[in-house]
């Protein structure tokens, strides 16, 4: 079943199965924004990462003694949310754990996931609900896919990526190898980056201490805004394809409350670098905006 929200400026378009947009169409200027999810090169739209954000070292961890297995991003993504409450405007998802993951997640949590139009934003808030009686730790993360290029007659190689660092904060960049982090270093010129078919030969572009990443044309000047203060980490990925050396039709912008597993991890994940910690019966929130035009 397909949720609609829509204003004067946007129609979006989102499933119940993941709490996942599939679609932003743009009133006023008549463009898609969203990828189309083509399996072909990669199926999903704009999943929600929890309750880890990447791949986890030989895909498991350590917790309190016990090991469980669990794939890259977690499971949030595959699940069937339910709506909470509904305007013409707004809509509210939600998903109560239940029980049904602690053989891979020995925590149960309650996920409300809220999607409110602005004009020409959509503005994505998440709760985490902690409703054990200790602490429990998890990282989330967004991963919305925008289709390059927006525009008949361009090209990927008309579009630039463009970076907001946070005020007074040193930007690191990531390194990333076998889908693990592997190294940091201050980053250098990082205003804008043009996009080439081998920007994503090496994976995901990783940083921290990012604001705003804005997506644009360099000649219709259409594009995306994804900005996320006080995010601790972003990743910029589209899938890079061995064949030809291109890179597929569309761009992610992930703003990330975690990241990947370093080479060198204990593999407890109450050690896990970027992992968050949330006190028995707290909820943790957050909120990131896509503005479009």
């Amino acid at each position: 079943m397909m949720i609609v929200i829509e204003n004067d400026w946007l129609k979006v378009d989102i499933v119940r199965h993941g709490a996942e947009v599939r679609k932003v169409m743009h009133k006023k200027n008549g463009l898609d924004f969203m990828w189309t999810g083509d399996e072909a090169y990669w199926g999903r739209v704009s999943p929600v990462l929890f309750p880890v954000v990447g791949r986890l070292k030989e895909d498991h961890y350590q917790l309190d003694g016990q090991t469980y297995k669990m794939s890259q991003h977690g499971f949030l993504r595959d699940v069937e949310f339910e709506v909470e409450e509904q305007t013409p405007t707004t809509v509210s998802f939600v998903f109560e754990s239940l029980g049904r993951f602690i053989p891979v997640y020995p925590y149960e949590f309650k996920a409300v996931i809220r999607y409110r139009l602005m004009e020409d934003s959509l503005i994505v808030q998440w709760e985490i609900l902690n409703v054990n009686k200790e602490a429990m730790y998890f990282s989330i993360g967004a991963h919305p896919a925008f289709k390059v290029p927006l525009v008949e007659n361009e090209t990927i190689e008309d579009y630039h990526l463009h970076f907001t660092p946070a005020v007074n904060k040193n930007v690191m960049e990531y390194e990333i190898k076998d889908a693990l982090i592997h190294e940091k270093v201050t980053a250098i010129d990082l205003a804008t980056i043009p996009l080439t078919s081998s920007l994503f030969e090496r994976d995901a572009l990783i940083y921290s201490h990012i604001d705003k990443v804005t997506l644009v044309s360099n000649q219709s000047r259409h594009g995306v805004e994804v900005m996320f203060q006080d995010f601790p980490f972003v990743g910029i990925w589209s899938k890079y394809m061995e064949t030809d050396g291109t890179i597929a039709p569309f761009v992610c912008i992930e703003p990330w409350y975690g990241i990947a597993d370093t080479y060198d991890t204990t593999g407890n994940l109450k050690e896990k670098f970027g992992v968050n910690k949330l006190g028995a019966g707290e909820t943790f929130q957050a909120e990131y905006t896509m503005k479009f035009y």
